[in-house]
């Protein structure tokens, strides 16, 4: 018997509002639609929702998915594993997102994180916004309370979409099974569009296990009786069926093409007039120029070309190598005042340039970012662009060189700049020589780690006081080699951005520079390194307090409250986890270059190290911001 959808949605109003039943219209509405268009569904397929979101990752050359399992998500870390993609499982849904986000910034892909609903997923929320903020691509994928059962008191069921939509440039929550292959296709292509950053999928629990086991979830336990419980039978058969309907039919899995802006060639003709004239240029270089489609040696080699002097941040840090001449370090802010042209290549006028405070209003300023409020960050305030361009840095750069080939920077320029840096670097030594109250003097620590780094040595910045002034001492040795949280300053990144450094590359030596305090953020991660392979090498200040936070409280304040620890045996720690730790004080000064090369030997060997570094106080960095 056919039933018009008319007739068939009148019936039921009457029907529920009699009966003071409370019904979902939405997917009453849907139901009908079912009947009227019907579609093929193999109820007696083995197949699964998590072999389509593995078929996708795979087809977009996904080599990890980072994880601690959840109930949620199992469909999806088995049938990944089924296909070759290495499933990694970490200690804290945190760090499985920020291993994500060193697989983005090293391999040029996307990063995956798959975690469980609820708090798996609120686990997440400062490594995703950490991700945001440093424009990274990633996607998290989330587990869900079965469709049927959102909003109803389901295990782990939260607004997770509420959450995430401030954080993501895109998020959506699957429905049915047929929706995964082109959901997970189009966030990929979102995530590294335009400015990159992190994406979002929720996959309810029954679009992702098969058939039969979600009928038998779903299916009432007895036979029903009565015409409401034969209603109710019905509508939960649609809305199986409705879930797999088209489920295994063939589509597409290929990646969909990715948007990036690009300088148009009025603006690059225009630079390069504004380059040309110059006899004090300088480049500000931030992370933008270091992704995807520029190959960093290509940027590498545009700088070298035009000899213009160069400050390098976040990523781009080792862009020009350890001891190039274009390469300035130290003092910054005095370039800026003397610069009559300013470059700032995906570098945003935030907080770390004074919000634009530091650049000369008689400076011609040439700024280049791929996200427009970045852009002009502060702009109406402090700073003025001479040229705005809203595209890639690295393009930009390239296109810049070849237009000025044959032109370069007065070298008299850059010559007086490094005379500077050198009189400042000198200076910087002369601290390491002085004597601490007590323990090892941090500086000559981090001096005496950077002539040790091996050439492929990845940095791992984690931290606030110690890893500040490792920032003025270590030279990553080429581009892409050095990784901090960026902009969000957040801390607890140094276990998954070591993960992600070692799976991607790992033939370098990986280094995080801890504090004794972020170091508890992450120190059970020892147990994944262990457990997945992947040796690293921890270098720990340990100077028994939150240092950053208690040079500026004590003095202003009168209080250390809440920044004290302890000089912890967290070598032990380590230890229990599986690895190698080592103590090290005042009275192995001697011999601190033998314990290093100790233990990047045991590294080399198969085993996670821990260096903890017992250290004295000094000025190295009095007066530095820690808000």
């Amino acid at each position: 018997m056919s039933v018009s959808a008319q007739n068939l949605s009148s019936f039921f109003f009457f029907f529920f509002w009699k009966n003071k039943v409370r019904f979902d219209w939405h997917f009453l509405h849907a139901y009908i639609f079912i009947l009227k268009f019907p579609k093929s569904n193999d109820s007696s397929s083995p197949r699964h929702g998590g072999e389509s979101v593995a078929e996708v990752l795979r087809a977009h050359g996904v080599k990890f998915v980072f994880t601690l399992v959840g109930g949620h998500i199992s469909p999806i870390l088995v049938a990944c594993e089924k296909l070759g993609i290495r499933i990694v499982d970490t200690r804290h849904e945190a760090t499985a997102v920020f291993a994500a986000d060193a697989v983005a910034r090293l391999s040029g892909t996307v990063g995956v994180a798959a975690v469980t609903a609820g708090p798996g997923l609120t686990n997440t929320v400062t490594a995703v916004k950490n991700a945001q903020m440093a424009e990274s691509p990633l996607l998290l994928i989330g587990g869900a309370a079965a469709t049927l059962l959102q909003g109803r008191g389901a295990l782990q069921d939260i607004d997770q979409m509420s959450l995430f939509k401030p954080l993501c440039k895109f998020c959506a929550s699957v429905r049915t099974v047929r929706e995964i292959v082109p959901t997970v296709r189009k966030a990929l292509a979102i995530a590294q569009s335009g400015t990159p950053g992190p994406v979002f999928i929720e996959f309810p629990i029954d679009t992702l296990y098969p058939y039969h086991v979600v009928e038998k979830e779903s299916a009432p336990k007895n036979t029903p009786k009565g015409l409401f419980g034969k209603i109710m039978a019905w509508y939960l058969q649609n809305h199986l069926s409705n879930l797999f309907a088209g489920a295994w039919e063939t589509c597409d899995l290929s990646p969909l093409p990715v948007y990036i802006p690009h300088a148009t060639e009025d603006e690059v003709q225009r630079c390069v007039e504004l380059v040309s004239r110059a006899k004090k240029p300088v480049i500000l270089l931030g992370s933008q120029a270091t992704l995807p489609p520029t190959p960093a040696d290509d940027v590498r080699k545009a700088l070298e070309s035009l000899g213009i002097p160069c400050f390098l941040g976040g990523m781009s840090r080792g862009m020009l190598g350890k001891n190039s001449p274009l390469h300035i370090r130290q003092n910054r802010r005095d370039a800026l005042k003397e610069a009559d042209l300013v470059l700032l290549a995906g570098t945003v006028c935030d907080f770390r340039l004074s919000y634009g405070r530091v650049l000369n209003r008689r400076s011609k300023i040439i700024a280049i970012n791929r996200d427009r409020s970045q852009l002009l960050k502060n702009s109406d305030m402090f700073w003025k662009p001479t040229v705005a361009i809203q595209g890639d840095a690295g393009s930009f750069l390239l296109r810049l060189s070849k237009a000025l080939k044959g032109h370069r920077c007065p070298e008299e320029w850059p010559r007086s700049l490094k005379e500077g840096e050198a009189i400042k670097e000198k200076a910087n030594r002369a601290k390491a020589d002085e004597k601490t109250e007590r323990h090892l003097n941090p500086i000559s620590v981090l001096h005496r780690v950077d002539e040790l780094l091996a050439e492929d040595s990845i940095i791992v910045a984690d931290g606030g006081d110690f890893v500040g002034s490792a920032a003025y001492i270590m030279r990553p040795r080429g581009p892409i080699r050095w990784l901090d949280p960026g902009a969000f300053g957040t801390l607890g990144v140094g276990g998954g951005f070591a993960l992600g450094a070692k799976l991607c590359r790992p033939e370098s030596e990986v280094w995080i520079v801890y504090g004794d305090g972020s170091l508890g953020y992450s120190v059970a991660e020892f147990d994944t390194f262990t457990r997945h392979k992947t040796p690293v090498i921890a270098l720990v200040g340990n100077d028994a307090c939150w240092s950053q936070i208690s040079r500026e409280q004590v003095p202003m304040l009168g209080s250390n409250v809440a920044c004290g620890l302890a000089f912890t045996d967290y070598h032990i720690v380590a230890d229990g986890y599986g690895g190698k730790g080592y103590l090290i004080g005042r009275e192995d000064e001697s011999r601190l270059d033998d314990i290093i090369k100790k233990a990047q030997k045991e590294c080399r060997e198969g085993k996670a190290i821990l260096l903890n570094v017992l250290i004295g106080k000094t000025n190295f960095r009095d007066g530095s911001i820690s808000v």
